[in-house]
This record gives C-alpha cells, sequence and structure tokens, in this order.
C-alpha cells in the first residue's frame, strides 16, 4: 500500500513539473511578443534594454533565437560599445504613432515610458519621432515605392508582339540595308563581266527581283538561286550572310528575353500611373511614417492617395508588413511601403516587382531617449561600420535572392547602337563588291578597247550603258560593235 502511493506521489510530481517546464518554455518562446533574449551578461558592463518589432529580414525567429539584420547590427555594436543587452519584442506590435488619445504607441511609446532603452528597428526617421526621441545616424537609406505583382500590371501582347524585338529605328535600319544589299547585287551583277560576259546575247539572272529573292532567302538561312559566279557578287552575298546571321541571333535572343520577361514595360511606373488606375487597390501600414507622409504632403497626387487609403482605410490598410506581402501575392493588391523592404520582398518571392519611382528619400535610425548619452556613441558606431563595409556586408547577406535579375525599368527593346558594327560591316562589303565589279569591268573594256583601237574609257562607257540599259549610248554602243565586226 505504503508502495503503491510511493508511486503516485512520483507521478504527480512528475506531471507538475512536466508542467511547470512547459509554461516556463513558452515564456521564453521568442515567438511571443514581450520576448525577451540576453546577450553578454559580463560584471561591469552596462545593460540596454532594446526594443524591437518581428519583421523578415530585420528581426527573425529561428530555432528559438532572435535573428536578422538588426541582431548583427546590435550585436556589432555592443561589441564595439561594450554594453549588454536584452531584447524584447514591441508588445503591441507598432513602429510608433500618436494615438486618438495623444499618447504614443510601439516602440516609440516603450521608450518615451522607460520601457527599454534603445529601438533597434527598421523604424523611420521622421519630423514627429525627432520632437519626441533622439535617432542616430541612418543605418540603412530607403524611401517609399510601390511592391505590385507581375501578373497583375503584365500587358496584354499586340497583334504585332513578334516586332517588339527590336526598336522602330532599328527594323528601318534593317529594312534600308536590304534594299541596298539587293540593289547592290543586282548593280554589280550587271557590271562584271564575269557574270554577265555577252550582254547582247546573254539574260541576266540578277534581276532586281531575283535580288530581292536572293536576299530574303538569306535572311530566312535558306539557300536559293541564282547562285553568283563573279567574285564581286560573291563578296556582297558574303557580306549580306555574315549580317544575317548576326542580326537573327540579336533578334532571337531579344524575343527570348522578351517572353520571359512577361512583359514589355510596367504599365503602372509612378504614383501618378498608380493613381489614374482603377485595376488594383493600394495602401500602406496603418499608423506608419509612409500613411502620414501622405498625409502631411502637399503634393495633389499624394493628397489622392492619402484620401483614398483614409476613406477605404478598414479595407486598404495592414497592420503587417508580412500581411501586406501576401495580399499582392493574393490579390490585386498594391502595397505602398519602405522600398527597401520591398526589394526583399522582391527577391525572395519572384513574381513580385517593385515600381520604378522611389519617394520621399528617407533612413532607418536606432531611437533612444532625449537625454541618452548613448546617441552620439551609436551614431559614431554606425558611421565606423559603414566605413568598414560592415553595413553592406549585412545587407548583401540578408537580401540574398535566388531570382533571375531583371532590370528594374522592364525590358527595352535593342537600339541601333547595339548594331552599329553590323551594319558598317554590311557597308564595307558592298562597297567592296562595287569595286570589285568595276576592276573586273575594266579589265575587259582596257582588252576590248584594244581590238577597237579606241579608248579605254569610252569602250568603258559603253560596256556600262549597256549593261545598265541606257538607251541613247546603246545605239552608238551597237554602231561602234558593228564597225567592229566589219
Amino acid at each position: 500500500m505504503d508502495k503503491g502511493l510511493h508511486f503516485m506521489f512520483c507521478v504527480i510530481t512528475t506531471m507538475l513539473l512536466l508542467r511547470e517546464s512547459s509554461q516556463t518554455g513558452e515564456k521564453n518562446d521568442p515567438k511571443m511578443l514581450g520576448c525577451i533574449q540576453i546577450w553578454g551578461s559580463e560584471e561591469g558592463l552596462p545593460t540596454l534594454t532594446v526594443t524591437t518589432i518581428l519583421e523578415d529580414p530585420y528581426v527573425m525567429v529561428r530555432s528559438a533565437e532572435l535573428e536578422g539584420y538588426c541582431i548583427d547590427l546590435l550585436r556589432a555594436l555592443a561589441a564595439m560599445l561594450h554594453f549588454s543587452y536584452k531584447v524584447k519584442v514591441v508588445g503591441d506590435g507598432q513602429y510608433g504613432a500618436v494615438s486618438s488619445s495623444g499618447n504614443w504607441t510601439g516602440m516609440i511609446g516603450e521608450i518615451l515610458r522607460q520601457e527599454a532603452d534603445i529601438a533597434v528597428a527598421p523604424l523611420t526617421v521622421t519630423s514627429a519621432r525627432e520632437e519626441v526621441v533622439s535617432f542616430t545616424t541612418p543605418f540603412l537609406q530607403t524611401g517609399i515605392g510601390i511592391l505590385l505583382r507581375k501578373d497583375t500590371v503584365s500587358q496584354e501582347m499586340s497583334f504585332f508582339h513578334f516586332l517588339a524585338p527590336f526598336s522602330k529605328e532599328t527594323w528601318t535600319g534593317l529594312l534600308f540595308a536590304y534594299v541596298l544589299t539587293c540593289f547592290c547585287l543586282f548593280l554589280v551583277a550587271r557590271l562584271s563581266p564575269c557574270e554577265w560576259n555577252e550582254p547582247k546575247n546573254e539574260e541576266n539572272n540578277f534581276t532586281f527581283l531575283n535580288s530581292l529573292w536572293f536576299g530574303a532567302g538569306a535572311l530566312a538561312l535558306q539557300g536559293v538561286t541564282p547562285r553568283p559566279k563573279a567574285l564581286s557578287v560573291r563578296v556582297i552575298a558574303a557580306v549580306w550572310w555574315l549580317f544575317t546571321i548576326a542580326l537573327l541571333a540579336a533578334y532571337i535572343a531579344n524575343f527570348t528575353a522578351l517572353l520571359s520577361s512577361g512583359s514589355e514595360q510596367l504599365p503602372i511606373q509612378t504614383f501618378e500611373d498608380l493613381v489614374k488606375q482603377r485595376k488594383l487597390e493600394f495602401g500602406t501600414l496603418d499608423g506608419s511614417s509612409t500613411f502620414y507622409f501622405f498625409k502631411n504632403s502637399k503634393n495633389p497626387i499624394h493628397q489622392m492617395i492619402y484620401e483614398y487609403m483614409d476613406k477605404r482605410r478598414d479595407h486598404v490598410l495592414v497592420k503587417t508588413y508580412q500581411e501586406a506581402v501576401q495580399r499582392v501575392m493574393e490579390s490585386n493588391y498594391a502595397f505602398i511601403g519602405e522600398s527597401i523592404s520591398q526589394d526583399l520582398a522582391a527577391a525572395r518571392h519572384c513574381n513580385l516587382i517593385r515600381a520604378p519611382e522611389v519617394i520621399g528619400a528617407r533612413g532607418f535610425g536606432i531611437a533612444t531617449t532625449q537625454a541618452s548619452q548613448w546617441t552620439k556613441k551609436l551614431s559614431v558606431a554606425v558611421l565606423k561600420l559603414r566605413e568598414s563595409g560592415d553595413l553592406d556586408y549585412f545587407r548583401n547577406k540578408w537580401w540574398e535572392t535566388s531570382c533571375l535579375q531583371q532590370s528594374r525599368d522592364g525590358w527595352s527593346p535593342l537600339q541601333p547602337q547595339a548594331l552599329g558594327g553590323l551594319f558598317l560591316t554590311l557597308a564595307i562589303g558592298l562597297a567592296l563588291g562595287v569595286i570589285a565589279a568595276v576592276v573586273e569591268l575594266s579589265n575587259k573594256s582596257r582588252h576590248a578597247a584594244g581590238h577597237v583601237k579606241k579608248s579605254c574609257c569610252s569602250v568603258f562607257t559603253e560596256e556600262m550603258c549597256a549593261r545598265l540599259r541606257i538607251k541613247g549610248n546603246t545605239r552608238q554602243s551597237q554602231e561602234t560593235s558593228g564597225r567592229a565586226n566589219a
């Protein structure tokens, strides 16, 4: 009986200990608001209470520990200034704004109530906050941007979308180069005696229509007749083939990039574009500095954005940054917020993109009480970390992306300047072909001049007129030819 009671007592005691341990673990779980994480508890070092907010990648919970950009920054500052700290997540999950009762909420409120010594978080430096707390030198520069989902802003493909890889100027230059090359083929084939030896008795295969067909066949990488025999015609044909191969390679590469980019250009480039469209809803974080930026701005576009958000605040304003990103991904919603955080979202989610325009240049700073002795020390330490490259290292560490990098302004058509060398090569080849044809005709005229006892220039002129079918001189050429035969 005694053994049974002793066994029951041991079981009850064990269950109570396990329950207490479980409750203690929940209290120490960093995922809970108000959690505390202590670093560096050496004797003699001052201990600072640090308030922060959970936001990727600044402060995150990984394996029951806090980590992120701000945690790395805080650790570096503590090592440089020799202090220990304990981190607590802000109780109400807010950054800091004036409530309806006139009191400050969020991290700013905790500093004013002396619940924390400093705030290390993506906390924007604003004039309203600067009036009640002090800020250090900004450790990150940012602005206000627009986060969009790519498929919600992609433009409809036009019927002539296949022409998009080249600009209008490039297509115009290509058409001119094609016509000029075909004309040079036609001209040189008529001038060259190796290609057309007896204009009176033979038919020239390189008519202008045949020359156009020959050039078009080269553009399609197809072998077509007539086949050139003279060196001058072959030079022009070879240069045209080289030109078309390089041109087709550029077209295919640019067209592939165009299809993979999903759209030629974002239709929403600026905040004005966002206001004018009716397809997307847009909003920002409730009570954030971005919201008050638009509220206090005198810009008419900014005022329209504020009025839109204020009238629909229950529907378009979000509570957390994670909620904003999720809403952009799942609905027709554009999020207005810190551009640097939007860059991270675009790096983590490849179907998101930030619009090019960024307004309201600002920075993230460390907030302290106004009478704090740490403000100056922290500012100098932040500058030293920037000069040593540590801040850039932290930025690259936490803003890594697995997405293919694309131009922020979207895909752009290939301009003529990129193909300038190709067009120059074609022009040189055409010139060489024409010169070779003139040399071949000159050699024939020199030999013919000895037989008819006329000057080489007159024979050359007569040959030129006969091949170009100039009537007035053709009769004279025929009379001269008849006398020579007599």
